[in-house]
């Protein structure tokens, strides 16, 4: 332990004779380890927020999406309830499946094991506009049982209500990020904006949500409107983008799944044997699939910052050749006092190593600097954990010893007469 500790004395003297190289030496060193941890802080920030909102809505809530299935042409296709008498045919096809409001009132009157059900039409962006001011926005069209579904919570007035839904009411709730864009501290409650070039009087303001769970926009920054409005006003169609419900207990869940396939099969007119036209998701499939994504999209990004390591090292290797050099003669006397062989080795290893710690200490602190940034002045949630630092630092260190060994080995195998000679 002592020989230890002198050889790192010697090291850290050795490296401050000539402080601007083994500063720049450090450099790609340094850059690669503020990339890594950085890159890894930002992903597990985003998988912290994602999970936290879907923790929020619940783990007893399911989303109803159109999907496609094969048909074989002998049953009809198309709005469900509508009328039969479709041509057969022994023709397999893929068909788009689509639902619609009366999917959802189906649901809500037949399921015995969903509490609150819900259609949504999202997925359309509109201009909106107050006053001088426009831009474009999210527009989600659904109906009175949504907030009950998704746990949000008024801030300021109300949500529509079953009457605004059947009479194609033009009121309108705001997300919380669109009353501080066009309203700041005005109170919206009863002003009228327009959307689409449409007026719509203002009745109710959400408390702020937070990053949306998926990959659609913030639920804070969305307007919500009835969804019959959003149909027949707005866009013009009669299906719907999903179907949010809420089941009664998480111990139902999988019964409640297959309650609600069964009820969609009949309204949907499936046959026997045939695919479903609708997927049902669950917030812990949503999560597995968010998080899988970030996983990827993280080590990948790791990985390509990981490359300034290695760049750092092979800086590391030149430089250390070079002090082999320029300490020949050192090499030369120290062999003729009685060092060996292993001790050269050793001492020119520990430099090397100690450029890579020290840089992958410098690159840690610089990274806690730039997660600070990304928080402050970019919004992004950063999350730096212990794995990736202890991660970096590691993978520092270990370079630094790979890229010192070659230079190490030079250094011990000088000849100590002919390093005595060296001038």
């Amino acid at each position: 332990m002592q020989r230890l500790l002198e050889n790192i004395k010697v090291a850290f003297k050795s490296l401050a004779t000539n402080k601007l190289r083994s500063i720049l030496t450090m450099l790609g060193i340094i850059i690669g380890v503020c990339a890594v941890v950085a890159v890894m802080s930002v992903g597990a920030g985003a998988k912290a927020a994602i999970t936290e909102n879907i923790q929020g809505i619940g783990s007893n809530v399911i989303t109803i999406s159109p999907g496609r299935e094969q048909r074989d042409g002998r049953g009809p296709v198309g709005k469900p309830g509508g009328p039969a008498g479709a041509p057969e045919s022994n023709e397999e096809k893929i068909v788009e499946g689509e639902l619609y409001l009366e999917d959802a009132e189906a649901l809500r009157k037949q399921s015995r094991l969903l509490n609150e059900v819900a259609p949504v039409l999202s997925g359309r962006s509109s201009t909106i506009s107050y006053l001088g001011w426009s831009g474009q926005v999210s527009v989600v069209g659904t109906t009175q049982n949504f907030l009950a579904v998704q746990n949000y919570k008024i801030d300021k007035g109300s949500f529509f209500t079953e009457s605004d839904v059947s009479n194609l009411s033009n009121v309108v709730v705001l997300g919380d990020s669109v009353v501080d864009d066009y309203f700041g501290k005005i109170n919206p409650i009863g002003e009228v904006i327009k959307i689409d070039g449409k007026s719509f009087t203002v009745i109710g303001t959400l408390k702020a949500v937070g990053s949306s769970a998926g990959f659609g926009p913030s639920p804070d920054n969305v307007v919500y409107i009835p969804i019959t409005t959003a149909q027949y006003k707005l866009y013009g169609i009669e299906d719907v983008s999903s179907i949010v419900a809420k089941v009664k207990s998480e111990e139902l869940f999988d019964e409640a799944i297959e309650e609600v396939k069964s009820i969609l099969r009949v309204q949907h007119h499936i046959l026997p044997g045939e695919s479903n036209d609708f997927e049902i998701r669950s917030p812990t499939q949503l999560l597995e699939m968010t998080t899988s994504i970030t996983d990827i999209l993280t080590i990948t990004l790791a990985s390509i910052a990981a490359i300034s390591l290695v760049v750092g090292g092979i800086g590391i290797m030149n430089i250390m050749l070079v002090s082999v050099t320029e300490r020949t003669r050192e090499i030369g006397i120290r062999k003729a006092v009685g060092a060996k062989s292993r001790d050269i080795l050793v001492q020119f290893l520990t430099e090397s190593i100690v450029l890579g710690f020290s840089g992958g200490i410098v690159g840690v602190g610089l990274a806690f600097l730039v997660s600070w940034g990304l928080k402050k002045f970019a919004l992004l949630n950063s999350l730096i954990t212990p794995f990736p630092v202890i991660l970096a630092l590691s993978f520092s260190t270990v370079v630094g010893l790979i890229f010192g060994i070659f230079p190490a080995m030079r250094a011990a195998r000088l000849n100590p007469i002919d390093s005595l000679r060296y001038e």
